[in-house]
């Protein structure tokens, strides 16, 4: 740093000090004369310090400009993504109380499909014989092959670990549902007492469960305790466009790519119409979102053109980062191949305005999605298509390391701000070096010009003795 001459002589010439008459012995303020002193000295850093505010404000203004160029790519993500908004779909069945659509996601191929459901699936179950809800059990019960012992006073399981003692039927359902039988358990109310109802975790065929009650006893009564089969285990059984399936449940997510269907009735002789088509209305929502952030980032680089409500020039005011990003923003729009018969973004609705923002026609938008969806899909998607171009732009430009525009922008300001803090850190300590030397000068300095008067009579004093002339004569 070449620092100005700035020495205590020049700081002194241009503070001016009073202290009256020489010999008055008032002497001056030496704290405001060093104030003063101080003041001139720093002028050195004005310059410094109002490049650094312009610097800052700069940085804020690219740093506002970086977070609407990462909400645009954001919005525009939802669109070039496979995965986003043009993947999504939505269904409808012609008897939803036959099949029901619980979901339409990615991979669903739009089209009509063809469901006949002959069987719907079902699992296994039993029911026990009645007996009273205050009734103790005795002997075992064993459920797939594992075995529960139960008995008055002492009761263990398979494992050996102890269970309720004079179980009735409440506490044995509880106990099966703590543990892993491959059954739930429920006491029902039958027509001659409580019964209880197993029925196996697993639907369809392969959800079987054999239940061995023969060793079971009503202690109560000394009756035994039996288990019949109310139904047994079967798969869905349904076809879609001809084609046999078979399914353990009654929701379906193999029968249709990317679709859930829920089997609700058996209906062999109907044909339900299944219908899946894009989700335009989130696509169009989606694209809206575009343009609005698109706009947003525009409007940006607009303000920068002009003056502030002080009606001074705005902090990127003539800076060529923003001309370039206008100019790559605009090349970006008219970029990119034709996707079938999209070759344009006005035949999405989407127009370029006078001052560089866009406007979007709802109606053409849906005419294009509803008569050229793959086509749209295209043109945000496919290789060199106007949404992986525009992608490309957005992160040249973006704030992102390391080579977006606004990120070297804010890393050169960076530079220069670290320089300028610097400068005035070290200029800062010249000067307080500086203000305390002035002060101890100025202190011995004033101390002099106060000690004068008394200086002058000891002169006066001497003149008398040598002279014997009294100046004041009334003494």
């Amino acid at each position: 740093m070449v620092r100005p001459e700035s020495d205590d002589n020049q700081a002194m010439s241009n503070v001016g000090i009073s202290f009256g008459s020489p010999t008055s012995g008032q002497g001056f303020d030496v704290s405001s004369t060093v104030s003063a002193m101080v003041a001139n000295l720093q002028a050195i850093e004005t310059p410094w310090k109002n490049q650094l505010t312009t610097l800052e404000s700069q940085d804020t203004a690219l740093t506002s400009i970086g977070t609407d160029l990462s909400s645009l790519s954001t919005a525009l993500s939802s669109l070039t993504d496979v995965d986003g908004d043009f993947s999504q779909m939505e269904g409808s069945s012609s008897d939803p109380s036959v099949v029901d659509l619980t979901a339409a996601n990615v991979g669903a191929v739009p089209g009509t499909y063809t469901v006949v459901v002959s069987q719907l699936a079902q699992a296994f179950s039993y029911l026990s014989s009645s007996i009273s809800s205050t009734d103790t059990l005795s002997g075992s019960l064993s459920i797939g092959g594992q075995t529960i012992t139960l008995s008055d006073g002492t009761a263990t399981d398979a494992s050996g670990n102890t269970i309720p003692q004079n179980d009735t039927l409440s506490t044995l359902a509880a106990y099966i549902n703590a543990g892993d039988y491959g059954v739930t358990a429920t006491v029902v109310a039958g027509s001659s007492g409580s019964e209880l109802a197993l029925l196996s975790d697993t639907s369809g065929a392969s959800g079987a469960v054999t239940i061995d009650a023969s060793d079971l006893t009503d202690s109560t009564t000394g009756s035994a305790v039996t288990f019949s089969q109310q139904q047994g285990g079967q798969d869905a059984e349904f076809s879609v466009d001809g084609v046999s399936m078979t399914n353990s449940s009654n929701t379906v997510s193999t029968g249709i790519p990317g679709v859930t269907m829920q089997l609700l009735e058996a209906s062999p002789n109907e044909s339900v119409q299944v219908e899946i088509a894009a989700d335009t209305s989130q696509v169009e929502s989606a694209v809206s979102s575009f343009v609005s952030a698109y706009n947003t980032v525009v409007g940006d680089l607009n303000t920068q053109e002009g003056d502030d409500s002080s009606g001074n020039p705005e902090p990127l005011y003539g800076n060529p980062n923003m001309a370039m990003m206008q100019e790559q923003l605009q090349e970006a729009l008219t970029s990119g191949t034709a996707s079938g018969t999209i070759s344009s973004l006005s035949q999405l609705g989407i127009t370029a305005n006078d001052d560089g923002t866009l406007s979007l026609d709802s109606s053409t938008l849906d005419s294009a999605l509803t008569n050229n969806y793959q086509d749209v899909v295209g043109y945000f998607q496919g290789e060199n298509s106007f949404g992986l171009n525009l992608s490309t732009a957005l992160t040249n430009l973006g704030n992102s390391g390391p080579d977006g525009l606004v990120y070297l922008a804010l890393q050169q300001d960076s530079t220069e701000e670290s320089g300028l803090n610097t400068n005035i850190t070290n200029e800062n300590t010249i000067i307080s070096n500086d203000q305390t030397q002035l002060t101890t000068e100025l202190n011995e300095a004033n101390y002099t010009l106060q000690e004068i008067p008394s200086q002058i009579d000891e002169v006066d004093e001497l003149y008398s003795a040598i002279t014997g002339y009294n100046e004041n004569p009334n003494g």
